[in-house]
């Protein structure tokens, strides 16, 4: 489904990637994975073009995406949830997903009800206004914002950080019921055991280099290359 080969990308002067390689397979989930300052970031926005490389190519479902503006991703069934998570602080949970459906032609069955389903924090709290939510609420709002999309590629960027235990657990669960559904899932994540429990494959990068590639099952049996580098 994607294929990024050997991209190099740059902030201004600054080279961050060296010829990142990595793919993601049609209902597969996928996890970078590396310290803080590795380029993980740099690699999910480079494929949605945020930071497009200036070397090196995207392909997504075997067509070139590597020069497409952002904007146009959305219609290929790409959808990207950052880090800030960009909710809509002064809207309601409910407005929040209105806005999203707005414009977004509809390929497939994910409607504000089934959205609600897999969210049901999110129906409780319909009238609440969105800088209200806790930082998980705010995580689940901005995942079902994506969702309302009907992507066929999720890409998400530390969707754990800084939350609470509890609520880590809750948000794994509810990734694993979207993989279930078919839908392939790169993400980029610093908490090892939500992305041992969440991915099929990991990649871990260093220096903006991908150093380390395998199955979830391979990294849990490889100590050296857990601790030299992702321990702190």
């Amino acid at each position: 489904m994607l294929e990024v080969k050997d991209i190099h990308t740059y902030y201004n002067l600054s080279h961050v990637l060296f010829g990142v390689s990595i793919r993601v397979e049609k209902g597969e989930a996928v996890c970078l994975l590396g310290r803080n300052g590795v380029g993980k970031t740099t690699t999910l926005k480079s494929i949605v073009g945020l930071t497009p490389p200036k070397h090196g190519q995207i392909l997504y479902q075997g067509q070139d995406i590597t020069k497409l503006p952002t904007r146009r991703m959305v219609s290929r069934g790409i959808r990207f949830v950052p880090d800030d998570r960009r909710i809509f602080a002064d809207l309601t949970v409910r407005e929040n997903l209105e806005v999203a459906q707005a414009g977004v032609p509809k390929r497939g069955t994910w409607t504000l009800e089934r959205v609600y389903e897999l969210f049901p924090v999110l129906e409780k709290f319909g009238d609440r206004r969105g800088g209200y939510l806790s930082g998980g609420e705010q995580q689940m709002l901005s995942i079902a914002r994506a969702m309302l999309g009907d992507p066929e590629l999720l890409i998400l960027d530390e969707p754990t950080e800084g939350l609470a235990p509890l609520i880590v657990r809750e948000l794994e669960d509810q990734i694993l019921k979207l993989k279930a559904t078919g839908i392939a899932i790169l993400l980029a994540e610093q908490n090892l055991k939500s992305a041992l429990r969440i991915a099929d494959r990991c990649y871990i990068l260093e220096k903006g280099q991908v150093c380390y590639e395998g199955t979830v099952a391979d990294l849990l049996q490889n100590e050296e290359v857990r601790t030299k580098y992702l321990l702190a």
